[in-house]
């Protein structure tokens, strides 16, 4: 009868505890959202805008893409050295006020290096935040609710790229310069709410320096294999990122109107995604879950090659826009049960994490590309073969090195047994 009752009077500063874990939690979802979400996804939809407006031309577009994709990777590997000069929730906060900026500063068309200099801004916030948020509010995490915790951080991803093809449409029917005038608002209103929210990190700092382990060696070794294996999955991602609404459109001759509804399942697909694939890891660890993953996309990626029927299309959508930013979360706590000791060393692995997706998915967008283009435009079901293979050997590198560990893990047992 009082069961309840005896559990909060053993622990009282449960509920305070949970309490801060949320709102750390929600910090971190306002700052994905800001710096990844509407600075990064929000302007894809703008580019047709841009050119009608002659604001820039077509080839002039692709490079300020490019400038965004840049910044992001200088914002990986500036992350750690720009947190230990200002601590990391002072530069969190710093880069959703970055990316707010941006979001004014592209509000008008002063040149194209303006343009330029601002897009390279907002990818560097976006790469930063990227790195530091979810390390900043895991370790006060319960490692129960690091899955969880880690979905929320990265729904505001998937938030991002629903927005980008609800919001912006609505919002470009007031004109492009009040959409960019909106984005600025309402990331200037998230960067408020969240600005009290983000923890201290006292505590963090203490554990930064952690004793050698025994088990360096064989988690290192671990850790860059999962830093190719999370690069791959990035490979398997892009050509329904890049490619399939244009392989719905002229591909199999169904228009823009068809091409984006796609578009629209990927996005419903991206919020839920970070909550089920965290929701799994709590529950089954993140190593096993990481695995399924790699499983499940590789089918996913592989279905439009294997059918077009719109069930095939709009399943693979779906799961592919889920693990868009689904993937992130496993791939942070996995690093964690790597490097459990070490604040410091979680937070260096997961920006070489970071940088790996970025470079592997960059690499595989241009590679790709060449590929679609030397197919004289035509040989779109090669791409999603191509992605499918590169999560498949993800998945297969992973397969090795679990097996590894375990079978090591034995000798050392058998070792110590005798």
């Amino acid at each position: 009868m009082n069961i309840g009752r005896d559990r909060r009077l053993a622990h009282p500063h449960g509920h305070k505890q949970a309490g801060s874990t949320w709102r750390f939690a929600i910090a971190g979802l306002c700052s994905s959202l800001v710096g990844l979400g509407l600075a990064r996804f929000a302007y894809t939809p703008l580019i047709p805008a841009l050119i009608a407006a002659k604001w820039f031309s077509p080839s002039d577009v692709v490079y300020l893409g490019a400038a965004n994709l840049a910044g992001y990777l200088a914002g990986a590997l500036l992350a750690r050295p720009i947190a230990a000069r200002i601590n990391a929730a002072w530069a969190l906060r710093a880069m959703m006020v970055l990316a707010t900026l941006s979001c004014f500063a592209c509000s008008t068309p002063v040149s194209f290096l303006w343009f330029f200099a601002w897009r390279f801004l907002a990818g560097l916030s976006g790469g930063v935040i990227m790195v530091l948020a979810a390390s900043t509010v895991l370790p006060h995490t319960s490692p129960a609710k690091r899955g969880i915790v880690g979905g929320v951080i990265f729904a505001g991803v998937g938030l991002g790229i629903a927005a980008s093809g609800t919001l912006v449409p609505l919002l470009l029917r007031q004109g492009l310069q009040e959409s960019w005038y909106g984005l600025g608002v309402l990331s200037g209103l998230l960067t408020l709410i969240s600005w009290t929210s983000w923890p201290k990190e006292t505590g963090a700092a203490a554990s930064a320096y952690a004793p050698h382990h025994p088990h360096h060696h064989r988690q290192s070794y671990a850790v860059r294999a999962l830093l190719l294996e999370y690069g791959l999955n990035a490979c398997a991602l892009v050509p329904h990122m890049v490619f399939i609404v244009d392989f719905v459109a002229r591909g199999l001759g169904q228009g823009i109107s068809a091409g984006s509804q796609y578009w629209v399942f990927y996005g419903l697909g991206a919020i839920v995604g970070p909550l089920m694939t965290g929701h799994l890891a709590d529950r089954a660890g993140f190593g096993p879950a990481l695995r399924v993953s790699f499983l499940v996309q590789a089918i996913a990626v592989f279905l439009p090659a294997i059918s077009t029927t719109p069930v095939f299309l709009i399943v693979s959508s779906l799961i592919i826009g889920g693990f868009t930013p689904g993937i992130v979360p496993l791939v942070l706590g996995r690093i964690h049960e790597l490097l459990p000791h070490s604040v410091e060393q979680q937070r260096a692995a997961w920006g070489h994490a970071t940088t790996s997706f970025a470079l592997f998915q960059a690499a595989a967008a241009y590679g790709f590309s060449w590929l679609f283009e030397r197919s004289g435009g035509h040989d779109y079901l090669l791409l999603f073969r191509l992605g499918g293979a590169a999560v498949t050997l993800g998945l297969a590198i992973d397969l090795v090195m679990a097996l590894t560990v375990n079978r090591k893990h034995r000798d050392d047992t058998g070792l110590r047994n005798h």
